[in-house]
């Protein structure tokens, strides 16, 4: 799911902790708002704005914390008006619901540790691409 590979120089330690911090940010949110699936790509979203013109490492991190996020977003916000739909109105928990909610756990979960991952290895200096995201960032954010 991760790949780490040696980016073209080597990130200063406040680079670093700059980008680590993109990716624990997303992790507070989640433990702060986790019922609204928006609270986590807020506040990635705020972070990103505040890192936009910071060094490419940074802003490269940033930029894959952000995207990530973005997809969490849907796969919770489906899962979350679901759940209400169900809690509100006479729908009931069918086997489509369960093995949705399944998977989105397991999503869910899989990102989370890989966001923990990411966040010790950025912090130590380590470029590290995630599959998919890492391919979109590097469409995305350019070097300067």
């Amino acid at each position: 799911m991760t790949n780490t590979t040696s980016f073209s120089y080597e990130p200063s330690e406040h680079e670093a902790e700059k980008a680590s911090n993109s990716y624990l940010m997303s992790l507070i949110a989640l433990i702060v708002g986790l019922p609204l699936p928006i609270i986590n790509l807020i506040a990635t979203f705020i972070f990103f704005v505040g890192n936009r013109k910071g060094t490419y490492f940074v802003r490269w991190h940033c930029t894959q914390a952000l995207l990530s996020q973005f997809s969490i977003l849907f796969i919770n916000s489906f899962g979350f008006w679901w759940t209400v739909s169900i809690i509100f109105t006479e729908e009931t928990i069918s086997s489509k619901y369960i093995a949705y909610l399944i998977t989105a756990l397991i999503f869910n979960l899989t990102e989370f540790i890989a966001t923990i991952y990411t966040a010790i290895q950025t912090r130590k200096g380590i470029h590290v691409e995630w599959w998919f995201y890492g391919n979109l960032t590097n469409l995305i954010c350019k070097s300067k």
